[in-house]
């Protein structure tokens, strides 16, 4: 405790310097901080949407995502509700969603546009969340209906010019081959945030959809579970217990997710190295000054009979000092720039490929700060030991007579 002590005193020797060096190392741990609780928040809420829009596990027949399909479900599930009853014995899965995917074609009776469908159970909708943007309109609802309900994406509605109450057709192909085509009513009219599938998507409800296709099969069983940290523990038991279908995890569909990751982590990768470059360098810079000034300290230090590794642990405490409390400044400022950010509500612009924009949200990680707080202070001590090593290399009358 008595060379901290001494090491405490010996940093505010030069206390415009070692100010100036705490800030430089407040900026890279605000900036590292910045950056990567930006990409963290990013990375949490693409995989919540991923998980929450696929679901955390999909069961499909195992030719469902490599294989084309020659006629209508010919890869669909059999037996949905056995499957469904085991999933939902799990106290961990919070709902089992069966999917119907299909395409073909609609009209107003003057227009006619191509569909993305998806036959799903109203239950979809409180399930997921506010996944969608209903403008118009409601989604579709567990209560019956006296006829046929479908929601459309707003850039199918507007191509087809039609709004909430008026009727569409719909004509898909069969699991037989044949044509079919049902009248639906149009009960809501929403935004998926991206523009592509605004002008293509449309729901209707399982049973709508089934006998549209004329068929018994559904396409996958979206499994939803209440912590979104348990997937892979589910999906090697999930893999175990139905070894004739494919268990696949969100993250195996979930390409844009992927994709910004990767792109996140080279860009934030390569701005951490650079700021760990400038605190290396400007800590070499600071004790180098330092050990410079001092050199006839450290002379007569020798002289008395002091060893070499004490000079070096002397300047290294120093340099420890500064390095922790300049990263203890830049998480107290990291934290604050994530507290302010959550009260003005800045919105980001729309990312690409999507029509809607995002708060801008930092993510504040302890674990984080911590580990960027340790691999600084690091940083501060191969600087100083690097310039100490070299200060104390002199023997004892060039350094006695150094001025």
């Amino acid at each position: 405790m008595l060379w901290l002590h001494f090491a405490f005193l010996n940093v505010w020797r030069n206390a415009r310097r070692s100010v100036f060096t705490m800030l430089v190392t407040a900026i890279a741990t605000l900036a590292i901080m910045t950056s990567a609780g930006f990409a963290l928040f990013t990375y949490h809420s693409l995989a919540e949407k991923a998980a929450r829009d696929e679901g955390n596990l999909t069961i499909s027949d195992p030719r469902f995502f490599s294989d084309e399909e020659e006629v209508p479900m010919a890869f669909g599930l059999k037996d949905v509700e056995s499957i469904r009853g085991q999933l939902l014995a799990d106290d961990d899965v919070k709902a089992v969603l069966p999917r119907l995917n299909f395409t073909g074609l609609v009209s107003n009776g003057e227009k006619t546009a191509i569909f993305i469908g998806l036959g799903v159970e109203p239950q979809e909708f409180h399930v997921k969340g506010p996944f969608l943007d209903m403008l118009q309109g409601q989604p579709l609802s567990s209560f019956e209906e006296t006829r046929p309900q479908v929601v459309l994406a707003q850039g199918l509605a507007k191509s087809l010019k039609v709004k909430v109450g008026d009727f569409v057709t719909l004509l898909a192909t069969t699991t037989s081959g044949a044509l079919n085509a049902f009248d639906f009513e149009v009960k809501g009219i929403y935004s998926t945030g991206v523009p592509d599938l605004d002008k293509r998507q449309l729901y209707v409800d399982i049973p709508s959809a089934k006998s549209l296709l004329d068929t018994d099969k559904v396409s996958s069983l979206a499994v939803y579970l209440f912590d979104i940290d348990k997937t892979a523990d589910k999906l090697s038991q999930y893999a175990k217990r139905f070894p004739a279908q494919l268990v696949t995890p969100w993250w195996q569909r979930a390409f844009y997710y992927q994709s910004v990751r990767d792109l996140y982590n080279r860009i934030f990768g390569l701005l951490g190295a650079v700021m760990v470059l400038l605190v290396f360098f400007s800590i070499s810079n600071t004790m180098g000054m330092t050990v410079t000034e001092r050199t006839r300290e450290i002379g007569t230090v020798a002289a008395m009979g002091g060893y070499r590794w004490e000079t070096i642990r002397n300047f290294t405490l120093e340099s420890c000092i500064i390095g922790i409390l300049g990263a203890l400044a830049g998480i107290a400022l990291s934290f604050l720039l994530t507290w302010a950010l959550l009260q003005l509500h800045i919105q980001m612009p729309p990312p690409p490929g999507s029509s809607k924009g995002y708060p801008l949200t930092i993510e504040f990680s302890w674990p984080l700060a911590a580990l960027t707080s340790l691999i600084l202070t690091l940083i501060c001590v191969l600087a100083a030991v690097k310039a100490a090593y070299k200060g104390s290399s002199k023997n004892i009358t060039e350094a006695l007579s150094h001025v």
